[in-house]
């Protein structure tokens, strides 16, 4: 049972705690969860990305009617503490012919997701995708107008990795787990502040020039950054040690 799956789990982390050499974890929070639990210091070693491949829309207007540029996007577990309710609500404030995308798992039976269509009935621009991964994944990075994590809460952003690497502009809350990773590469909003939200979305909205500028390079320095090669060396090292 359930019960015996997460004992299980613990158990397999005390031992770890116990007898590993070194631990490593992908986040400050996870860093931290260890020290809180177990007194155990850990190292972080984030996670990696490989430079992706751009995909022209095909899947995605197929099945959703979106094409390059057309739309915003968050591509995100649904779950409170991702924000995207600050998201529909600043969407539903702004003047744009650009849809809203939202991209995770729609299970009809949790309550944070029907609030969330419930906001977005009324408005046919605000299209929820379900779970979508592969190519359809992949073509929607490839051609989204922006790319927003509206977060209140996050680890090491798999989400922020991928919208830079795949040279989106990034509109981001701005939280230490956000500005630590993109920089001054993303454009950063008031975290929780949906008025805040919606004036940068009104302004990204209106500014195509702006938005092609502000994708320069990002893709470049965010590989570089967390580079795949960086982390095997990363991780190499520890070894040895």
């Amino acid at each position: 049972g359930k019960g015996f799956a997460s004992k299980y789990i613990k158990f397999g982390e005390r031992v770890m705690v116990k007898y590993a050499d070194e631990i490593i974890v992908l986040s400050e929070s996870a860093k931290e969860y260890f020290k809180e639990t177990y007194n155990r210091e850990t190292v972080i070693i984030h996670n990696g990305i490989d430079k992706p491949t751009h995909k022209e829309a095909d899947i995605i207007t197929e099945k959703f009617g979106l094409e390059k540029d057309g739309y915003i996007s968050v591509v995100s577990r649904l779950t409170a503490e991702k924000g995207i309710h600050y998201l529909i609500d600043a969407y539903n404030k702004i003047k744009t012919g650009k849809k809203l995308v939202i991209a995770g798992d729609t299970s009809d039976t949790d309550d944070y997701v029907k609030m969330l269509k419930e906001k977005a009935a009324g408005n046919p621009n605000i299209i929820f995708t379900g779970f979508i991964s592969g190519d359809t994944l992949s073509e929607l990075y490839s051609n989204a107008y922006i790319n927003v994590l509206p977060s209140d809460l996050e680890g090491m952003s798999l989400c922020l990795l991928e919208s830079l690497a795949y040279r989106n502009v990034l509109l981001c809350s701005d939280i230490p787990e956000n500005t630590a990773v993109a920089e001054q590469k993303a454009v950063y909003f008031q975290k929780g502040n949906v008025d805040d939200l919606a004036e940068k979305l009104q302004h990204l909205c209106d500014d195509p020039a702006l938005v092609e500028k502000l994708r320069e390079g990002v893709d470049e320095f965010i590989l570089n950054k967390y580079s795949w090669q960086d982390v095997a060396e990363s991780t190499r090292k520890l070894y040895e040690k």
